[in-house]
């Protein structure tokens, strides 16, 4: 069986040529691996192997797992559902949010990290499926939440999240994430700000390489990785069938 540092480089080497197919370089892609379900030591292997953003989709696990690899220098990105209870816990050990998509939320963060003296980097998740069990903003109501954005001081918006469809249909996919991408496109000409919101946090292992060639900077990577979890996928996203899912 191939390692988890043989595995994350077959990964890396798929990122790169996808990247060239859309005319862009390898590093122009940030790789987050994803960790959910996965312990801390089978992480440390990515580690030792050069890996260094990491994300995590429950507040709870993120903590400890960072926690346990505290020597560590890596990067944690939140980027599951975050209720707004969280706001404080989160920012224990989250460098980044990927899944700010309501203003109560907003408000929560901007509360404690106003406490704390510090800012953080957000993405604004977009629902650009349509589906009712995804998290996050309709493409139409995006820009109006960017203007309510400018009066929280310690949030800086730095671009968008989604999920695309669980669907094995890559039109229907790859359409969700050139919709992220338009959002985008329209944030950095129309938004406040608009020109530091250039990232796109799409794709996951069964669909990371149509999200780069849509324009991703971002790909949230994990099963691929680390192999199956033994956690259904529905646990992380509720009402959504595990096996009809492609894995993050």
């Amino acid at each position: 069986m191939s390692s988890i540092a043989d595995r994350l480089a077959g990964i890396q080497t798929r990122i790169a040529e996808a990247a060239a197919r859309s005319g862009r370089a390898p590093d122009a892609v940030k790789l987050v691996l994803v960790t959910k379900t996965v312990e801390a030591e089978r992480v440390r292997e990515a580690i030792r192997a050069g890996q260094v953003d990491l994300g995590e989709n429950k507040v709870q696990e993120g903590r400890a797992k960072a926690a346990e690899l505290a020597d560590a220098a890596v990067r944690w990105s939140m980027i599951g559902h975050l209720q707004t209870n969280k706001a404080k816990e989160v920012l224990t050990f989250a460098d980044e949010i990927q899944s700010l998509d309501r203003l109560s939320l907003a408000v929560a963060l901007e509360k404690e990290l106003q406490k704390q003296g510090r800012s953080m980097d957000v993405l604004v998740q977009v629902n650009t499926s349509g589906e009712a069990s995804k998290f996050g903003l309709t493409p139409q109501a995006t820009a109006g939440f960017l203007k309510e954005l400018k009066a929280f001081d310690s949030l800086r918006p730095r671009g968008f999240m989604t999920l695309a469809a669980f669907t094995p249909d890559a039109d229907v996919v790859r359409a969700c994430f050139q919709r992220l991408r338009e959002v985008r496109d329209r944030a950095v000409q129309d938004a406040p700000g608009g020109a530091q919101m250039q990232a796109l946090s799409m794709g996951m292992s069964g669909d990371f390489e149509l999200a780069i060639e849509e324009g991703a900077t971002i790909v949230r990577v994990g099963s691929a990785v680390f192999g199956a979890r033994p956690t259904s996928d529905a646990h992380y996203w509720p009402g959504v069938a595990g096996t009809h899912a492609p894995k993050p």
